[in-house]
Protein backbone atom coordinates (compact mmCIF):
# COMPACT_ATOMS: atom_id res chain seq x y z
CA UNK A 1 0.00 0.00 0.00
CA UNK A 2 1.29 3.51 -0.79
CA UNK A 3 1.24 6.21 1.31
CA UNK A 4 -1.57 7.73 -1.15
CA UNK A 5 -3.78 4.45 -0.61
CA UNK A 6 -2.77 4.38 2.73
CA UNK A 7 -4.66 7.92 3.32
CA UNK A 8 -7.19 7.24 1.18
CA UNK A 9 -8.16 4.51 4.64
CA UNK A 10 -8.46 7.92 7.00
CA UNK A 11 -11.69 8.68 4.66
CA UNK A 12 -15.09 7.46 4.00
CA UNK A 13 -15.06 7.42 0.67
CA UNK A 14 -17.75 4.68 -0.48
CA UNK A 15 -20.09 7.62 -1.05
CA UNK A 16 -23.94 6.71 -2.26
CA UNK A 17 -24.70 9.18 -4.90
CA UNK A 18 -28.05 9.04 -4.42
CA UNK A 19 -27.45 10.75 -0.53
CA UNK A 20 -25.28 13.45 -2.23
CA UNK A 21 -28.13 14.37 -4.72
CA UNK A 22 -30.83 14.63 -1.54
CA UNK A 23 -28.46 16.49 0.32
CA UNK A 24 -28.09 19.22 -2.60
CA UNK A 25 -31.82 19.30 -3.47
CA UNK A 26 -32.01 19.59 0.47
CA UNK A 27 -29.41 22.80 0.77
CA UNK A 28 -31.12 24.36 -2.58
CA UNK A 29 -34.32 24.17 -1.54
CA UNK A 30 -34.09 25.50 2.11
CA UNK A 31 -30.66 27.77 1.58
CA UNK A 32 -30.30 29.07 -1.63
CA UNK A 33 -32.64 31.82 -1.33
CA UNK A 34 -31.19 33.41 1.88
CA UNK A 35 -28.01 33.76 0.11
CA UNK A 36 -29.80 35.51 -3.03
CA UNK A 37 -28.68 39.37 -1.90
CA UNK A 38 -27.09 42.08 -2.91
CA UNK A 39 -24.58 41.47 -0.44
CA UNK A 40 -23.19 38.13 -1.86
CA UNK A 41 -23.81 39.05 -5.24
CA UNK A 42 -20.83 42.05 -4.95
CA UNK A 43 -19.20 38.97 -2.54
CA UNK A 44 -19.05 36.71 -6.08
CA UNK A 45 -18.34 39.56 -8.43
CA UNK A 46 -14.92 39.57 -6.49
CA UNK A 47 -14.39 36.22 -6.32
CA UNK A 48 -14.36 35.67 -10.55
CA UNK A 49 -11.18 33.89 -12.21
CA UNK A 50 -12.06 35.95 -15.35
CA UNK A 51 -10.97 33.67 -18.68
CA UNK A 52 -10.03 33.80 -21.67
CA UNK A 53 -8.67 30.39 -23.01
CA UNK A 54 -9.76 30.32 -26.94
CA UNK A 55 -7.57 29.21 -29.44
CA UNK A 56 -7.87 32.50 -31.34
CA UNK A 57 -6.76 34.00 -28.29
CA UNK A 58 -4.02 36.62 -29.17
CA UNK A 59 -0.91 39.04 -27.74
CA UNK A 60 -3.46 41.76 -28.62
CA UNK A 61 -6.83 40.09 -27.73
CA UNK A 62 -5.40 39.21 -24.14
CA UNK A 63 -4.04 42.67 -23.66
CA UNK A 64 -7.62 44.08 -24.59
CA UNK A 65 -9.09 41.55 -21.99
CA UNK A 66 -6.78 42.52 -19.31
CA UNK A 67 -7.27 46.28 -19.96
CA UNK A 68 -10.95 45.99 -19.44
CA UNK A 69 -9.80 44.35 -15.77
CA UNK A 70 -7.66 47.71 -15.28
CA UNK A 71 -10.54 49.85 -16.57
CA UNK A 72 -13.34 48.28 -14.33
CA UNK A 73 -11.16 49.73 -11.21
CA UNK A 74 -12.04 53.17 -12.51
CA UNK A 75 -15.55 53.09 -14.22
CA UNK A 76 -16.86 51.02 -10.71
CA UNK A 77 -14.76 52.10 -7.99
CA UNK A 78 -17.21 50.69 -5.18
CA UNK A 79 -17.48 47.18 -6.48
CA UNK A 80 -14.55 44.49 -5.87
CA UNK A 81 -12.67 43.60 -8.95
CA UNK A 82 -12.31 39.77 -10.55
CA UNK A 83 -10.12 37.74 -8.42
CA UNK A 84 -7.83 36.78 -11.08
CA UNK A 85 -7.34 36.76 -15.15
CA UNK A 86 -6.95 33.39 -16.39
CA UNK A 87 -4.96 32.28 -19.62
CA UNK A 88 -2.88 29.71 -21.34
CA UNK A 89 1.00 29.94 -20.66
CA UNK A 90 2.03 32.09 -23.30
CA UNK A 91 0.23 34.90 -22.57
CA UNK A 92 1.51 35.45 -18.98
CA UNK A 93 3.57 37.95 -19.81
CA UNK A 94 1.41 40.13 -21.61
CA UNK A 95 -1.09 39.83 -18.74
CA UNK A 96 2.31 40.86 -15.80
CA UNK A 97 2.72 43.69 -18.69
CA UNK A 98 -0.93 44.91 -18.50
CA UNK A 99 -2.30 44.62 -15.46
CA UNK A 100 -2.45 47.88 -13.05
CA UNK A 101 -5.05 46.87 -10.62
CA UNK A 102 -3.40 45.65 -7.36
CA UNK A 103 -4.84 42.22 -6.16
CA UNK A 104 -6.01 40.34 -9.46
CA UNK A 105 -4.05 37.21 -9.50
CA UNK A 106 -2.55 35.71 -12.79
CA UNK A 107 -3.54 32.37 -12.70
CA UNK A 108 -1.99 29.86 -16.26
CA UNK A 109 -3.86 26.51 -17.20
CA UNK A 110 -0.46 24.42 -17.26
CA UNK A 111 -0.06 20.91 -17.19
CA UNK A 112 -1.15 20.06 -20.85
CA UNK A 113 -4.85 21.34 -20.36
CA UNK A 114 -6.77 20.00 -20.86
CA UNK A 115 -6.07 16.25 -20.78
CA UNK A 116 -3.16 16.52 -18.85
CA UNK A 117 -1.95 13.96 -21.86
CA UNK A 118 1.93 14.64 -21.98
CA UNK A 119 5.13 13.52 -20.67
CA UNK A 120 5.38 14.94 -17.15
CA UNK A 121 8.95 16.19 -18.34
CA UNK A 122 6.78 18.88 -20.84
CA UNK A 123 4.40 19.44 -17.95
CA UNK A 124 7.07 20.55 -15.93
CA UNK A 125 8.65 22.82 -18.16
CA UNK A 126 5.59 24.36 -19.34
CA UNK A 127 4.78 25.15 -15.58
CA UNK A 128 7.87 26.72 -14.69
CA UNK A 129 7.94 28.65 -17.60
CA UNK A 130 4.46 30.07 -16.87
CA UNK A 131 6.12 31.22 -13.08
CA UNK A 132 8.68 32.55 -14.67
CA UNK A 133 6.63 34.71 -17.10
CA UNK A 134 4.76 36.03 -14.56
CA UNK A 135 2.08 32.75 -13.52
CA UNK A 136 1.21 33.96 -9.27
CA UNK A 137 -1.27 30.69 -9.69
CA UNK A 138 -1.40 27.78 -11.61
CA UNK A 139 -3.97 25.24 -12.71
CA UNK A 140 -3.55 21.71 -13.75
CA UNK A 141 -5.43 19.29 -14.34
CA UNK A 142 -5.14 15.54 -12.66
CA UNK A 143 -4.24 12.37 -14.59
CA UNK A 144 -7.81 11.38 -15.03
CA UNK A 145 -6.65 8.32 -17.28
CA UNK A 146 -4.56 7.06 -14.65
CA UNK A 147 -7.09 7.81 -11.84
CA UNK A 148 -9.74 5.61 -13.31
CA UNK A 149 -6.73 3.24 -14.08
CA UNK A 150 -6.55 3.24 -9.88
CA UNK A 151 -2.67 4.45 -10.59
CA UNK A 152 -2.82 6.26 -7.88
CA UNK A 153 0.89 6.83 -6.93
CA UNK A 154 1.23 7.81 -10.64
CA UNK A 155 -1.07 10.46 -10.08
CA UNK A 156 0.06 11.99 -6.69
CA UNK A 157 3.79 11.94 -8.13
CA UNK A 158 2.90 13.70 -11.44
CA UNK A 159 0.40 16.34 -8.97
CA UNK A 160 3.91 16.58 -6.99
CA UNK A 161 6.14 17.10 -9.09
CA UNK A 162 4.17 19.74 -11.00
CA UNK A 163 3.54 21.54 -7.53
CA UNK A 164 7.34 21.53 -6.95
CA UNK A 165 7.78 23.35 -10.09
CA UNK A 166 5.19 25.98 -9.24
CA UNK A 167 7.57 27.03 -5.46
CA UNK A 168 6.02 27.86 -2.21
CA UNK A 169 4.76 30.83 -3.34
CA UNK A 170 2.71 29.70 -6.30
CA UNK A 171 -0.75 28.17 -5.20
CA UNK A 172 -1.64 25.24 -7.77
CA UNK A 173 -5.31 24.09 -8.34
CA UNK A 174 -5.76 20.41 -9.40
CA UNK A 175 -8.71 20.11 -12.00
CA UNK A 176 -10.34 16.60 -11.29
CA UNK A 177 -12.66 16.80 -14.33
CA UNK A 178 -15.59 15.74 -12.07
CA UNK A 179 -17.61 14.95 -15.24
CA UNK A 180 -15.35 11.94 -16.23
CA UNK A 181 -15.25 10.54 -12.49
CA UNK A 182 -18.76 9.92 -13.03
CA UNK A 183 -19.46 8.72 -9.12
CA UNK A 184 -19.37 10.32 -5.85
CA UNK A 185 -17.11 7.77 -4.18
CA UNK A 186 -14.42 8.71 -7.49
CA UNK A 187 -14.94 12.67 -6.71
CA UNK A 188 -14.05 11.76 -3.02
CA UNK A 189 -10.62 9.88 -3.82
CA UNK A 190 -9.53 12.16 -6.26
CA UNK A 191 -10.37 15.15 -3.68
CA UNK A 192 -8.33 13.33 -0.81
CA UNK A 193 -5.34 12.06 -3.43
CA UNK A 194 -4.70 15.70 -5.13
CA UNK A 195 -5.10 17.66 -1.64
CA UNK A 196 -2.21 15.21 -0.38
CA UNK A 197 -0.42 15.27 -3.22
CA UNK A 198 0.44 19.06 -3.12
CA UNK A 199 -3.07 21.28 -4.13
CA UNK A 200 -3.95 24.05 -2.66
CA UNK A 201 -6.84 24.39 -4.46
CA UNK A 202 -9.55 21.89 -5.95
CA UNK A 203 -11.08 22.63 -9.22
CA UNK A 204 -14.12 20.62 -10.64
CA UNK A 205 -13.42 21.00 -14.34
CA UNK A 206 -11.65 22.18 -17.19
CA UNK A 207 -15.21 23.46 -18.88
CA UNK A 208 -13.98 21.68 -21.71
CA UNK A 209 -15.74 18.20 -21.23
CA UNK A 210 -19.61 17.78 -21.70
CA UNK A 211 -20.64 17.46 -18.19
CA UNK A 212 -18.71 20.63 -16.33
CA UNK A 213 -19.62 21.46 -12.16
CA UNK A 214 -22.52 19.97 -10.79
CA UNK A 215 -23.75 21.09 -7.26
CA UNK A 216 -23.37 17.67 -6.52
CA UNK A 217 -19.34 17.44 -7.33
CA UNK A 218 -19.15 20.67 -5.47
CA UNK A 219 -20.69 19.48 -2.51
CA UNK A 220 -18.45 16.19 -2.51
CA UNK A 221 -15.62 18.07 -2.99
CA UNK A 222 -16.32 20.81 -0.16
CA UNK A 223 -17.14 17.38 2.36
CA UNK A 224 -13.46 16.51 1.27
CA UNK A 225 -11.68 19.95 2.04
CA UNK A 226 -13.87 19.88 5.33
CA UNK A 227 -12.41 16.44 6.62
CA UNK A 228 -9.53 16.77 5.29
CA UNK A 229 -9.08 20.21 7.11
CA UNK A 230 -10.26 18.47 10.43
CA UNK A 231 -7.42 15.45 9.87
CA UNK A 232 -4.26 18.00 8.91
CA UNK A 233 -5.23 21.07 9.92
CA UNK A 234 -4.69 22.28 6.24
CA UNK A 235 -7.11 24.88 4.53
CA UNK A 236 -7.70 23.88 1.13
CA UNK A 237 -9.50 26.53 -1.77
CA UNK A 238 -12.11 25.55 -3.84
CA UNK A 239 -13.25 26.63 -7.32
CA UNK A 240 -16.10 24.93 -9.26
CA UNK A 241 -15.66 26.12 -13.39
CA UNK A 242 -17.75 25.25 -16.27
CA UNK A 243 -21.44 25.72 -16.74
CA UNK A 244 -21.81 28.76 -14.58
CA UNK A 245 -24.17 30.61 -16.61
CA UNK A 246 -26.49 32.52 -14.44
CA UNK A 247 -26.63 34.35 -11.01
CA UNK A 248 -28.48 31.66 -9.35
CA UNK A 249 -26.03 28.98 -10.08
CA UNK A 250 -23.02 31.04 -8.22
CA UNK A 251 -25.38 31.35 -5.51
CA UNK A 252 -25.89 27.97 -5.12
CA UNK A 253 -21.97 27.13 -5.19
CA UNK A 254 -22.10 29.83 -2.36
CA UNK A 255 -24.35 28.24 -0.25
CA UNK A 256 -22.72 24.80 -0.74
CA UNK A 257 -19.80 26.16 0.54
CA UNK A 258 -21.29 28.12 3.30
CA UNK A 259 -23.33 25.03 4.20
CA UNK A 260 -20.50 22.58 4.06
CA UNK A 261 -17.08 24.31 5.11
CA UNK A 262 -18.92 27.60 6.72
CA UNK A 263 -17.77 31.40 6.89
CA UNK A 264 -14.18 30.56 6.40
CA UNK A 265 -14.40 29.88 3.41
CA UNK A 266 -16.08 32.81 2.11
CA UNK A 267 -13.28 34.93 1.00
CA UNK A 268 -12.06 35.35 -2.56
CA UNK A 269 -8.70 33.83 -1.69
CA UNK A 270 -10.35 30.22 -0.56
CA UNK A 271 -13.43 30.48 -3.49
CA UNK A 272 -13.05 31.40 -6.62
CA UNK A 273 -15.72 30.71 -9.59
CA UNK A 274 -13.84 29.96 -13.37
CA UNK A 275 -16.08 31.76 -15.64
CA UNK A 276 -15.91 34.81 -17.91
CA UNK A 277 -19.81 34.57 -18.95
CA UNK A 278 -21.01 34.93 -15.66
CA UNK A 279 -18.90 38.59 -15.23
CA UNK A 280 -21.43 40.98 -17.15
CA UNK A 281 -24.73 38.91 -15.95
CA UNK A 282 -23.66 39.13 -12.59
CA UNK A 283 -22.72 42.94 -13.15
CA UNK A 284 -25.91 43.56 -14.95
CA UNK A 285 -27.92 42.06 -12.06
CA UNK A 286 -25.69 44.26 -8.93
CA UNK A 287 -26.63 47.31 -11.00
CA UNK A 288 -30.04 46.66 -12.10
CA UNK A 289 -29.56 47.32 -15.76
CA UNK A 290 -28.14 45.09 -18.67
CA UNK A 291 -24.34 46.09 -18.86
CA UNK A 292 -21.92 44.42 -21.23
CA UNK A 293 -18.42 45.65 -19.76
CA UNK A 294 -15.98 42.84 -20.02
Amino acid sequence: MTKYEEALTKYNCEINDAEVQAAVKDIIANKVLENDTPEVKRFLMGSIELTTLSCTDSDASVMAFTERVNEFENAYPDLPHVATICVYPCFAEVVKDTLEVEGVEIACVSGSFPSSQALIEVKVAETALAVKDGATEIDIVMPVGKFLSEDYQSVCEDIAELKAACGENVAMKVILETGCLKTASNIKKASILSMYAGADYIKTSTGKEKIAATPEAAYVMCQAIKEYYDETGIQIGFKPAGGINTVMDAVTYYTIVKEVLGEEWLTNKWFRMGTSRLANILLSDILGEETKFF
